[in-house]
């Protein structure tokens, strides 16, 4: 069996697929069109987000029995063809869920102490007490957007803040002792922070846009550590100089190339970074020491497993 690598990604996944006599080969630059001329040879993928896997591409990929996503997001994967044509999607997003709820939790924190803030007033010799003065977390309402591995897990880290916590999701019956489902007509009207952990797709694409803004009570902080795509940042903007939108934490943002390590050109991306009250970091919510490792073994165990079943 023949394993085609299409993105960077820990050493042991290919060691590992090794000593189980299957045959790894790795293309981290070929493009689309390339791997097409390829792929028919291949029994499995392993990828994050490089190469979009589309109905041409799972055409062309005749032998193919498996698809192993190193992460959890899927858009770049046309998962209803994989099922039509009976090929088995791997996901791993449990290896990288907790350091995501981490990371948000850490947004979070930035924000209401306005720690960024102050640490690069400090570095030019300013001391602003009074204006760097925040707010607790204590009593506040928290609307996630999104309740799986990653919501719940930020979810589970507010439970010691005493702090109300509400979830909107499409699926039912994912209620738990750490936060109360509610619609999304609720959640707009009680938060004072929400947190985006969905998937990207059809009705999560500019999820936060204008009219959600507008929908929405009171002024909240907006975190997301999902897709940049769930929020249409000229809508932002606009919300964040209008006051609507108190402050927003962003490891995602809208622009961003399919391999997240860089941007494409965007007048908004030159404006939002311009906000004291706008914390940003670079898609590496998930990105730790540990998950790297997680993803790896969740994704070896699932391949192993899904061979055990087909033999």
């Amino acid at each position: 069996m023949k394993i085609l690598h299409l993105d960077s990604n820990h050493s042991m996944i290919k060691k590992s697929l090794s000593a189980l006599g299957l045959k790894n080969d790795i293309d981290l630059t070929s493009n689309k069109v390339e791997i097409g001329n390829i792929i028919g040879a291949y029994h499995g993928l392993v990828l994050r987000s490089r190469i979009k896997i589309d109905k041409d591409l799972i055409d062309k990929a005749v032998n193919l029995k498996f698809v192993a996503r190193v992460g959890s997001g899927t858009e770049n994967i046309d998962c209803e063809y994989l099922v039509k044509k009976n090929i088995e999607l791997i996901t791993s997003g449990e290896g990288n869920s907790n350091a995501v709820g981490e990371h948000t939790l850490g947004l979070l924190l930035d924000l209401s102490k306005k720690i960024t803030k102050s640490h690069i007033e400090i570095q030019s010799n300013l001391r602003k007490r009074e204006e760097n003065r925040g707010f607790e977390i204590e009593g506040k309402t928290i609307g996630i957007i999104g309740y799986g591995k990653a919501g719940k897990s930020f979810a589970r880290k507010l439970l010691g803040f005493n702090c109300n916590v509400i979830f909107n999701d499409l699926k039912k019956d994912l209620e738990d002792e750490y936060a109360k489902s509610v619609t999304i007509s609720e959640l707009k009207e009680k938060s004072d922070i929400i947190s985006i952990h969905t998937d990207l797709n059809k009705l999560s694409h500019h999820l936060i846009n204008k009219k959600f803004i507008s929908d929405c009570k009171k002024p909240f902080y907006l975190l997301n550590t999902s897709r940049g795509e769930c929020v249409n940042t000229k809508d932002l903007i606009f919300a964040l100089k209008d006051g609507k939108v108190s402050g927003a934490g962003l490891d995602v943002l809208e622009n961003e190339t399919k391999s997240f390590f860089s941007f494409n050109d965007d007048d908004s991306f030159e404006e939002i970074k311009k906000f004291e009250n706008v914390i940003l970091t670079p898609h590496t919510a998930g990105w730790s020491y540990e998950s790297k490792i997680k993803l790896a073994e969740i994704t070896v165990d699932k391949i192993k497993k899904f061979l055990g079943r087909k033999n």
